[in-house]
């Protein structure tokens, strides 16, 4: 063996030795806290590698990890993550092999290739599914309670398998596969997570196969672009095919809990009931979704469990006040100056689109601005929580809607003029006050920063309908009140979810 002798006779040799020294501590301190990063569940990364090395260079620490604890947070169908982790990743020898098969890949990198990997890229592993949920709730014109068991179911399996997926990584801990094998190249930087399962996947066996129960005419769509998910990360030579086959296979696991949750959640109930036909009720016929309110929910133990007292009767001053309000409000088409922009915003937060995509949008936006699109589980626990937020508050305002079976202003007044016609559902509480509010008070509290103006986007949401004739006063208040307890109880729920 080979010696290495340093003389350290003059006080330039002994500075020389000394700065030698600690650049050599700061090299095995990094090491040591990636090494116990890569390796160990619950490392800490030491203290020496957070400050200086030595007494001459401050070292830069190695980058955190993204959510090592994640796979502890508290779920919403799986009773314990355990029962869907996949088992260990292969040897070393199969991931050698593995290795070969991302080098043959590298040279399939073409323009083609590259616009794939960096279209799967763009955000976090939810953004892209949420967008097909979104373009077929819109294309089957599905609209208040199904278009938000879609969005929740979607957003449930996401974060559920997400969260076991968290837990699989750190529990085996597998390097990346350019950490394995450093001349393999990538297109992207390696996430600051481990490498089994894949996240990608993961979503997308949730996502697919949840959209393909939703949308069965669009199973083969779903199912090629969960494939092509994992493709694009095997292409970038971020992740090997084992860690996008565990991914896939434990996402379809949560995926079909949430659809056997689905098929039993009392969407399917028929109505047999009467309408009630006192002057104070609702006047026609088919009411949409009458027994809505009956549908399983994910945080309120049932629709009625915030269920507000009854609406001003028909016939009272408040009423009389209510009416006026709505009545006396400008509004005709063409729209004259005065009342331009109330008429624009009436149309724009009405129908399946209004009702839908600026919520969906906003909580996108916010997940970007406030850069979670890289942290996999926290976007998914965002889009989860507003997800079931949307549809809590829709249940709870179909349950009091079809207790009190309210008329609508034009009803009790036929001389009001309405911009579109109404709703076919009875008056109060208002669902979109409800679904605004529920959505803007989770919003709120995820993104405290923008709280004011995400409030000021769910008054207009409700405003909207008495600019359109629609509603009362009485409505909106109701509704908002209903839902800001509906988002209380999530929030308080989000408190203690693990994540904190």
């Amino acid at each position: 063996m080979k010696h290495i002798t340093i003389t350290t006779g003059s006080s330039t040799s002994k500075l020389r030795f000394a700065l030698l020294m600690s650049l050599l501590l700061c090299a095995v301190s990094q090491q040591s806290a990636r090494s116990q990063a890569a390796w160990s569940q619950d490392a800490a990364i030491p203290s020496i590698a957070l400050g200086h090395c030595g007494s001459f260079r401050h070292c830069p620490p190695p980058e955190p990890q993204i959510e090592p604890n994640a796979g502890k947070w508290k779920t919403w169908l799986l009773d314990d993550v355990r029962q869907v982790r996949p088992p260990g990743p292969p040897s070393r020898a199969i991931s050698e092999q593995e290795i070969r098969v991302l080098k043959r890949l590298s040279f399939q990198r073409d323009a083609a290739a590259l616009d794939l990997i960096n279209y799967w890229d763009a955000g976090s592993p939810s953004l892209r599914w949420n967008e097909f949920a979104v373009d077929q709730v819109i294309r089957n014109n599905l609209v208040g309670p199904p278009a938000a068991r879609v969005i929740s179911s979607l957003h449930v399996a996401i974060y559920d398998a997400m969260v076991a997926a968290w837990d699989s990584k750190y529990l085996y801990c597998r390097p990346r596969p350019s950490d394995f094998n450093r001349s393999l190249t990538t297109v992207i930087p390696n996430p600051r997570s481990p490498s089994y399962p894949s996240e990608h996947a993961v979503a997308a066996g949730a996502a697919s196969a949840v959209l393909a129960y939703f949308f069965p005419q669009q199973a083969a769509f779903f199912n090629a672009k969960a494939e092509e998910a994992g493709q694009s990360r095997l292409l970038a030579g971020v992740q090997y095919p084992s860690d996008v086959q565990a991914g896939l296979e434990l996402g379809r696991a949560v995926a079909q809990l949430v659809i056997a949750r689905a098929q039993a959640d009392g969407s399917d109930a028929v109505f047999t009931g009467t309408i009630p036909q006192g002057a104070c009720n609702w006047k026609g016929v088919n009411p949409i979704l009458p027994l809505a309110g009956t549908w399983k929910t994910w945080a309120l133990t049932s629709g009625s469990q915030f269920r507000p007292g009854p609406p001003p009767a028909c016939d009272s001053a408040q009423m009389a006040t209510e009416l006026a309000e709505v009545k006396n409000f400008p509004r005709s088409i063409p729209a004259p100056p005065a009342s331009f922009n109330t008429t624009r915003l009436a149309f724009f937060w009405n129908g399946v689109v209004g009702s839908l995509k600026p919520w969906n949008d906003l909580t996108t936006q916010k997940i970007s601005e406030y850069r979670l699109d890289a942290n996999p589980p926290r976007a998914a626990r965002v889009y989860a929580l507003v997800s079931i937020a949307y549809y809590d508050s829709l249940i709870a305002v179909y349950d009091a809607k079809y207790a009190y079976w309210a008329i609508r202003p034009n009803q009790l007044d036929p001389t009001i003029t309405t911009l579109f016609p109404n709703p076919n559902h009875p008056s109060y509480p208002s669902a979109h006050a409800s679904l605004s509010s529920g959505q803007a008070e989770v919003l709120a509290y995820l993104f405290p920063r923008d709280a004011e103006f995400i409030r000021n986007i769910a008054m207009e949401s409700a405003n909207s309908r008495i600019w359109a004739g629609i509603h009362y006063r009485s409505d909106l208040d109701a509704g908002f009140a209903m839902s800001k307890q509906v988002a209380g109880l999530i929030i308080e729920r989000a408190k203690s979810d693990g994540s904190q």
